[in-house]
């Protein structure tokens, strides 16, 4: 059985995730979304929070898991048995950034683990989360970017935090 990892902040996942995790599905045996819980970056949404919207986004999928996890991806995808690692590409300085923490984990873990980038669909090629984010806090239609619980859930953070809080607060 080949386990892959999917790790990111999701906050908010959005189609361009789930399409990149549908896909890979095909390839492996089983995708392992892990939701980082502390990365170097403003969230949204909580560890908590992130894990049952991805969680919700796949469950009609049963070869899609999902964990929350802290530390290294590398020694977590060590700790699942995870032989790959996916990742999404959607731009030219994605494969910089995912090229660059390939080689780093090729470091820290050789031969342990392999890395497999996907090429986003074409219609997903401008979704990032700090998109969706930016979107939403300015009360923005987000429906064509994330399901609809997860636009739900947008629209009552940004209830939550009110008209004071700027919208450029939420960059990564």
């Amino acid at each position: 059985m080949v386990r892959a990892l999917f790790p990111g902040t999701f906050d908010p996942i959005h189609y361009g995730h789930i399409d990149i995790a549908n896909r890979a599905s095909k390839l492996f045996d089983e995708i392992v979304m892990a939701v980082y819980d502390k990365p170097l970056k403003t969230l949204l949404f909580s560890p908590e929070e992130r894990i049952s919207l991805v969680t919700e986004s796949f469950r009609d999928n049963p070869k899609i898991k999902v964990t929350g996890y802290s530390g290294l991806t590398i020694d977590f995808a060590q700790k699942i048995n995870a032989q790959v690692i996916v990742r999404g590409l959607r731009v030219f300085s994605d494969f910089e950034f995912e090229f660059r923490m390939a080689l780093a984990n090729q470091r820290l873990a050789k031969d342990a683990v392999e890395t497999v980038a996907l090429i986003t669909a074409e219609q997903h090629t401008f979704l990032s989360s700090t998109t969706v984010r930016e979107i939403a806090t300015l009360n923005g239609n987000v429906s064509s970017m994330v399901p609809s619980h997860v636009e739900k859930a947008l629209k009552e953070k940004v209830a939550q935090m009110g008209e004071d809080s700027p919208p450029n607060s939420l960059r990564d």
